[in-house]
């Protein structure tokens, strides 16, 4: 029984193979060959390049633009705070393009003794996050995972040189 089912399914392979044999191309060499034969239409001339005229700025009694005042400069300046701040050297993890509330918990991975959060982006895509990785626009970064839901730490500008941190929680949400 089983040596006649090999028997006929390598019959029907021979017979499919048999059909791919040399095809008549005759009919597509000779449309190949016509389209060959045609002559090269005319090239589009190149664009002309509009010239701009330049212009040079005469400040007067304005001040001059890439200069800062001493009014900027203090606003600029650093101001004594609490030492917290994001910190700009700081590599930016894929799941910081999001705002918070468009990410989704859908569950956790326990796997070798760390715990992972499972995260829906919007367009469907699954990340898997632990603690110390960040997400969300705000440097938030991942202080606990729990089966309910995972808690970060934001650090939000409140102007030029403050900032504070704040608390924030991912839930579990159902499909």
């Amino acid at each position: 029984m089983m040596r006649a089912a090999r028997l006929a399914a390598l019959a029907a392979v021979a017979a499919v193979l048999a059909g791919c044999g040399k095809a008549n191309l005759d009919e597509l060499n000779d449309y190949v060959a016509r389209v060959k034969a045609r002559p090269p239409g005319p090239l589009e001339p190149i664009p002309e390049v509009p010239q701009v005229d330049t212009f040079l700025y005469e400040p007067g009694n304005r001040r001059d633009p890439f200069v800062m005042d001493d009014r900027t400069a203090q606003a600029t300046m650093p101001r004594p705070g609490s030492g917290i701040a994001p910190d700009p050297l700081r590599r930016r993890e894929e799941l910081e393009q999001y705002a918070l509330d468009s990410l989704r918990m859908v569950g956790t991975l326990e796997q070798h003794n760390t715990r992972w959060g499972l995260v829906m982006t919007p367009d469907g895509v699954l990340h898997r996050v632990r603690v110390g990785n960040y997400l969300g626009q705000n440097n938030g970064q991942i202080t606990q995972i729990s089966p309910e839901g995972i808690a970060l730490t934001e650090i939000i500008g409140e102007g030029p040189g403050a900032w504070r941190e704040r608390e924030q929680t991912i839930s579990l949400r159902a499909q």
